[in-house]
């Protein structure tokens, strides 16, 4: 993992505990907002999740199943399954591929895309709330 030998390494004082303490808080305080307001638009979190990979994969809209499994850390299967609930719930569609009928890509509806972009800007309010705490608890790290 990159950590370095319990010899080489100094001693970890209470400054450092309380600022990774402050930062892990901050991130899941950060999560729960994002679970609730995912839920509260009727998505589960994982949901919101593929959502957003999909429509924030660099350099294109659209995404294979395997490309939203790695952005996701799931297993293929478990993004299939995902993947037909969100189309059952018309927030996807699914597109062969033009040079490869094989490959199938994944896009957001136009329900979808409003239903991300309602999820987005209640997001980035919350970030520019936290973002001084962040910062400050960000350089409080060494």
């Amino acid at each position: 993992m990159g950590a370095k030998s319990s010899k080489s390494r100094k001693r970890l004082g209470k400054k450092e505990y309380e600022s990774l303490s402050a930062f892990r808080y901050a991130l899941r305080r950060f999560l729960r907002f994002s679970e609730e307001a995912a839920e509260a638009v009727g998505l589960t979190p994982q949901q919101h999740q593929a959502l957003l990979a999909i429509k924030g994969f660099p350099g294109r809209e659209s995404v294979t199943n395997g490309e939203l499994a790695e952005r996701l850390q799931v297993r293929h299967h478990s993004v299939v399954g995902l993947v037909n609930r969100l189309e059952a719930q018309g927030l996807i569609a699914r597109a062969q591929g033009e040079s490869d009928r094989r490959e199938v890509y994944i896009n957001l509806t136009a329900r979808g895309a409003e239903l991300l972009e309602r999820l987005t800007a209640a997001h980035q309010e919350e970030l520019r709330h936290i973002a001084p705490q962040l910062g400050a608890i960000l350089e409080g790290i060494e």
